[in-house]
């Protein structure tokens, strides 16, 4: 009964959790447009929050691997979350909101390991399948109803109620986080290393030689290339053939995939555990080149919306595949949050260059070849994931006659 507790507490701890992430999307650039701030200057901002995010995720995934009090460490990122979310709100100028960006990039990649390491330990590695898709589920759900209500309240009120809100949602967050028993908690236990690879250096080493931990990585990028710039070129070729109804049909096509991901996370989860790892990856990264191409040619709005549906199967396979791989390929190891990070570095690597690429891409050849090229670009990492992938799920045990 307290395990199962727990793991309640769990499911509205990734809510919360997705409902105060929202707040930093693109609500960020809409109210520092409404404090007369310039499009370089916003640029720039963001600019560094990505880079504070990518340069913290190796650091972030070590700390939470050295610490066993991952419950601590989650709340103190949850902390830093809503005091930069109340610094955008109080103290719009450019100092604080640069701060603001640095402390959410840096507790951003702290709380995602740390939570996936509460899962790890509160269900162990042979049901962490279904547990991930439990978590992506109440994230995707939590995402959704977040993007309405903050939508709503920077409408309707002002552009810094949406931070304020933010930062009253860390409040029941936090109350889920204490929810959840440590005495629930049961880390796995860890091989001794040698000297040598138990440093920072040799850790990173000693993962980066694992034949699928680099195919993985690989993969990340590709997929994060080929996906991250196909929701902004939707949203342009809407704005042009929907005019006065472009903003209901981008609304529908980024709440279509969450409800996709809502509904089938926690099936993903339970096919890898009990079909593989591989065949699970090849279904989500087989839907991303059919998205590209499918948005190339199709420009009824309704139809755009529509095609994004395969976004959210492509989503719900990468979020819970993510961090099950990564204990996977740790099994036997504490270097579970620092792969996780691998794998997260690599994603945010893809999205940087894909924005750049598809922008260029459109600029000299339109919207069409974009897509064209990123739906190329996901063709590769399905194929990379189909014949280079190596298969991770320990097989089952056999009962002896």
């Amino acid at each position: 009964m307290v395990r199962l507790r727990s793991g309640r507490a769990l499911d509205w701890l990734n809510f919360f959790v997705a409902n105060v992430q929202t707040g930093f999307g693109p609500f960020v650039a809409v109210y520092l447009t409404t404090q007369a701030w310039t499009d370089v200057e916003i640029g720039f901002a963001l600019s560094i929050g990505t880079a504070t995010m990518m340069l913290a995720q190796v650091p972030a995934g070590l700390l939470v691997d050295a610490t066993p009090r991952k419950r601590l460490v989650a709340m103190l990122a949850m902390i830093a979350i809503a005091l930069s979310a109340i610094l955008l709100a109080a103290l719009p100028g450019r100092l604080p909101v640069i701060g603001a960006e640095v402390l959410h990039g840096i507790a951003s990649c702290v709380l995602t390991p740390a939570v996936a390491a509460i899962s790890l330990a509160l269900v162990g590695r042979a049901r962490l399948g279904e547990r991930l898709g439990r978590n992506a589920r109440y994230a995707s759900l939590g995402s959704g109803i977040a993007a309405a209500i903050m939508g709503s309240a920077g409408a309707w009120f002002s552009g810094a109620s949406v931070f304020w809100l933010t930062a009253a949602l860390m409040v029941p967050g936090l109350l889920a986080l204490a929810s959840i028993s440590a005495g629930d908690l049961h880390p796995g236990p860890v091989v001794p290393v040698a000297p040598k690879s138990g440093l920072p250096g040799g850790a990173i080493r000693s993962l980066l030689l694992e034949r699928g931990v680099l195919v993985f990585a690989a993969c990340c990028l590709l997929f994060t290339l080929a996906n991250a710039a196909m929701l902004p070129l939707v949203g342009a070729e809407i704005t042009r053939v929907a005019g006065d109804e472009a903003n209901l049909v981008i609304a529908a096509c980024i709440v279509v995939p969450q409800l996709v991901v809502a509904a089938i996370s926690p099936w993903v989860g339970r096919l890898a555990e009990r079909r593989g790892r591989r065949l699970v990856l090849m279904l989500g990264f087989a839907a991303l080149p059919l998205r590209g191409v499918l948005l190339s040619v199709v420009s009824d709005p309704l139809g755009l919306a529509a095609v994004q549906a395969l976004d959210g199967i492509s989503a719900a396979v990468l979020g819970v595949l993510l961090p099950l791989l990564a204990a996977d390929l740790t099994r036997g190891s504490n270097r579970f949050n620092l792969c996780m990070s691998l794998f997260g570095l690599a994603v945010g690597i893809g999205g940087t260059i894909s924005t750049t690429l598809a922008g260029g891409i459109t600029t000299w050849f339109g919207s069409g070849a974009a897509f064209g090229v990123l739906a190329g670009c996901g063709f590769l990492a399905f194929l990379l994931v189909a014949f280079g992938m190596p298969e991770t799920r320990e097989a089952p045990a056999v009962r002896p006659a």
